[in-house]
């Protein structure tokens, strides 16, 4: 029976103090913006500072609606001073303005993250809570310096077992891994298809990334189960509290891999009060009325993120500056009116030379071109007449258009993939014919009917950069640039796909977070120098590793560090905090039934899954299970479990919603759930581009079980031991 600490009751009045001024700054929120809202009139000055306080409101309830989240999480006592700071999710004072909970992102809070025994950063006592709403369920206490002696045996335990708490002196083993009851707790919780903060359990090394300064590149090298994403989540919620001025008004801005990763972080930044983040995928960053869908064979996607495409886009739009193919002769007034192909060529070589961005050229085109018909006839003639009178005149509005046409990126990229002497001409001495080849295809009859690949936009924003915004169209056509942006996956992107998101750079400030070893994509990255290249480099990048992987059990992590050395050879795995856990099991169907837990004779590939999924389903009670599959095989046993009635979901922009998720190996990356199936290793690193890594990937995304289902050999890397007898 473990004894209760003798300060529960204390800290459950503290709690009840700070939910109750929690309920007070709530409601002067909401009144503040009734207030704000029913304002009317006044000068235009009176007016926008009434929007900017409302718009101020309105954040500030936001942050304070934290749902059935724990409002303090933790409490530091520095040393001989007699002063305690509750750390929590957001800041609160009382009526005297006295603090009641500091901020977790605030300087004094940052100890509750860093203190260690070596380093106690001035502590004398570390307390962790665990609660349920604004109910006190555990206390554990670590204690630093002398007190950390003592070695108290205090603890209270939640009714139903779920939260314990204990003194734990911090004996001076320094950076070891962290291994806090509250820790393990939030470890062990089964996953909900949806990505959590970690505000309460942030370790040390984790919260170094994420108070590092503002400016210039930060590259975070984490391997599985690291936090990799989570920190860089948590970092972007600190500079906007650390830096709300700027950052507020120029904007943050997430870049994820695919919208299934997307789905599953989306409640991170919202549960930090930081809803105004921008959370994308580089697709829709380009006009809504661009269509994506869809991804080109690797050999294709390696063509279109090739840096060469810059030169060829280039190329592609000077191309579409003409001179004209013969003398303009157009009737105005009582006279002929006459433009040279010898004088359009002379304006389209000067205005090129003039202007950077294409789009921008047809207006001194246009200025040029008239001013040189009102002076070819025999009386000189107005330009401003002249343009009046012949602008719409098809012969001139042709002429026009084939000297400087106005061009969409859209209209650009279709015009060139459809056309092998545009392709040829704008690659000439860039692609070679078999490249040629891999990008003409059939052209539609307009821009505006195609719908683009994933490898496409980056293509397509090349050109928006070249083109510049249209004539008229500037709001619509503009890029938006970003105080801070967030990548994650970065060692998958192409160099056409950093140039993109470096355009959306305002200051080159930029958290850049991955893992070489689980580089993929037809451009996966051998090491972080390459990605550096196409980023900013206003200031020197600077890089950390996170090193103590917390998410997947070392049993698992055995299994995976097998595939590692074939994957990245040199690198080194994460130190794993959690040292027990479930071993993994591999299903043979038909073969090894003892040592796997199922009995009967040999049965099919859609058989054997679904005992498997059954079993998994067991064991991990409420948690969720993702049945990662070779793309080859996501149909067919799509349809194969649903004939045998097996309960699944899809991946999509709805997450992980559904227990069960069938999920192609290439969109897994980035994604943790309590048990993971992996459907026939063999095929999946003989199908993908770095099929060794995305293996790597497949079998570091559980928490808690992996399970091996196969039919066909084991590959290799994975025969010994684990093969079924």
């Amino acid at each position: 029976m473990t004894s209760r600490h003798p300060d529960l009751e204390a800290e459950q009045a503290y709690f009840d103090l700070a939910h109750a001024c929690l309920d007070t700054a709530r409601e002067r929120a909401t009144m503040a913006t009734s207030v704000f809202r029913t304002g009317r009139g006044g000068t235009t000055q009176a007016r926008f500072e009434r929007e900017a306080m409302l718009e101020a409101a309105l954040a500030r309830l936001t942050r304070l609606d934290i749902g059935d989240r724990s409002l303090v999480f933790g409490r530091i006592d520095p040393v001989a001073t007699g002063e305690r700071f509750y750390i929590g999710r957001v800041g609160l004072w009382d009526a005297d303005h006295d603090p009641i909970v500091v901020d977790w992102r605030a300087p004094v809070a940052e100890p509750f993250y860093r203190a260690t025994g070596r380093e106690p950063l001035g502590l004398e006592r570390r307390r962790h809570f665990a609660s349920r709403g604004s109910t006190l369920l555990g206390i554990e206490d670590e204690f630093f310096g002398d007190k950390a002696a003592i070695g108290l045996d205090i603890a209270d335990r939640d009714v139903d077992g779920s939260a314990d708490g204990a003194a734990v002196p911090a004996d001076g083993s320094g950076d070891g891994p962290p291994v806090s009851g509250a820790l393990i707790a939030s470890l062990e919780e089964a996953r909900t298809g949806r990505l959590k903060d970690v505000v309460a359990t942030i370790q040390s090394e984790q919260d170094r990334v994420i108070r590092s300064e503002l400016p210039g590149v930060l590259v975070v090298q984490g391997g599985p189960g690291t936090g990799k994403t989570v920190v860089a989540l948590h970092r972007a919620a600190y500079l906007l509290y650390t830096h709300r001025f700027p950052l507020e008004s120029q904007g943050v801005l997430v870049v994820g891999p695919n919208r299934l990763f997307l789905a599953y972080i989306e409640q991170v930044l919202p549960s930090l009060g930081e809803a105004g983040v921008e959370q994308a995928v580089l697709a829709d960053l380009l006009s809504p009325a661009v269509r994506v869908a869809g991804l080109d064979d690797e050999t294709v996607g390696r063509v279109k993120g090739d840096p060469r495409m810059a030169g060829v886009l280039r190329r592609a739009v000077r191309d579409r500056r003409r001179p004209l193919r013969r003398d303009l002769v157009v009737g105005f007034e009582l006279q002929r009116l006459r433009i040279t192909v010898e004088q359009s060529a002379g304006i389209v070589d000067d205005v090129s030379r003039r202007i950077r961005k294409h789009n921008a050229g047809r207006r001194l085109v246009e200025e040029a071109f008239f001013a040189a018909l009102a002076a070819s006839g025999r009386r000189a003639a107005d330009p401003a007449e002249v343009r009046e009178g012949l602008a719409d005149v098809i012969e001139v509005r042709e002429a026009l258009e084939w000297m400087w046409p106005v061009l969409t990126p859209a209209h650009l990229v279709n015009d060139l993939y459809g056309s092998r002497a545009l392709l040829r001409s704008a690659g000439a001495g860039r692609l070679d014919d078999d490249e040629i080849d891999l990008l003409h295809r059939p052209r539609p009859g307009h821009a505006s009917e195609v719908t683009w690949s994933f490898q496409d936009v980056p293509v397509l924003d090349e050109a928006r950069a070249l083109l510049g915004y249209r004539p008229g169209h500037r709001d619509e056509d503009a890029v938006l640039t970003y105080g801070h942006i967030v990548v994650d996956e970065a060692q998958d992107l192409s160099p056409m796909e950093l140039r993109m998101i470096a355009r959306r750079s305002l200051n080159g400030s930029m958290s850049v977070v991955g893992d070489i070893a689980q580089a993929t994509g037809s451009w996966a990255h051998e090491d972080w120098e390459s990605v550096l290249e196409g980023l900013p480099d206003r200031r020197p990048p600077r890089r950390v590793e996170l090193t103590l992987g917390y998410r997947i059990p070392a049993p698992a992590m055995e299994l995976a560090n097998r595939v590692l050395p074939h994957a990245a050879p040199g690198a080194v795995p994460p130190r794993t905090v959690r040292t027990v856990g479930d071993e993994p099991r591999v299903v043979s169907c038909g073969t090894a039934a003892d040592q796997n837990g199922f009995d009967g004779p040999a049965v099919s590939l859609g058989e054997t899954l679904a005992e498997v999924i059954a079993h998994e389903r067991a064991e991990v009670g409420e948690g969720n299970v993702a049945v990662i599959v070779p793309d080859s095989l996501h149909e067919g046993l799509r349809t194969d479990l649903k004939d045998r009635s097996v309960v699944f979901g899809g991946p999509g922009r709805a997450g992980l919603e559904q227990q069960v998720t069938l999920v192609p190996v290439r969109l897994v990356k980035g994604l943790e759930v309590d048990a993971a199936v992996v459907v026939e290793p063999a095929r999946i690193v003989a199908e993908e581009c770095q099929g060794v890594r995305s293996l790597y990937v497949a079998l570091t995304r559980a928490t808690k079980r992996v399970t091996v289902v196969h039919a066909e050999p084991l590959p290799d890397v994975l025969a010994e031991p684990y093969a079924a007898a």
